[in-house]
């Protein structure tokens, strides 16, 4: 990600746009600290898409809904270990 200084991104916010449509988002400092992140609508896009919940992914399961699967559990004792 290349860093542009605020100055020098105002006086080239042409490129700055450019670049970040193009190849990667760009990243604008204020007094030598990183202040904002100019990236492309798609970047923008992807990033702010609603993902499913952990509810949806599990009701979208062929199992859900199913009463006959049995999930075995280990029943031994805790081992003993020694500290």
């Amino acid at each position: 990600m290349r860093e542009w200084a605020l100055q020098d991104a105002k006086a080239r916010l042409s490129e700055v746009v450019r670049l970040a449509m193009e190849h990667e988002p760009q990243e604008i400092t204020l007094r030598g600290e990183p202040a904002v992140v100019v990236l492309s609508r798609e970047d923008y896009d992807r990033l702010t898409q609603r993902r499913e919940s952990l509810v949806e992914f599990m009701r979208c399961s062929p199992l859900y809904g199913a009463d006959d699967v049995e999930f075995s559990r280990d029943q031994s004792l805790t081992r003993e270990v020694e500290l």
